[in-house]
């Protein structure tokens, strides 16, 4: 940029900073959300909960594929190329 577009541009200084700030916090987020450890965290943590009688088979089942699902979902994500 040139020294006049930025003393034009100035007032708009403190809108920059904040659309900066937003798009730095929608990365973090979206990192989060598409992190597939806490998902394998998850399932090794129900198969444990199956293993030790906690949870019946249903149970096991229709949350396995709650996860599986998820992680399909970061998979296709990822494939996107956004990460």
């Amino acid at each position: 940029m040139g020294l006049f577009t930025q003393l034009v541009t100035l007032p708009l200084a403190p809108v920059r900073g904040v659309v900066w700030v937003s798009e730095r916090v929608l990365e973090a987020a979206e990192e989060q959300y598409y992190d597939p450890a806490p998902i394998h965290r998850a399932l090794a943590g129900l198969e444990q909960q199956l293993l030790s009688g906690e949870i019946d088979e249903e149970t096991f089942d229709r949350r396995e594929d709650e996860l599986l699902d998820r992680l399909d979902e970061i998979k296709a994500y990822r494939a996107d190329g956004r990460t």
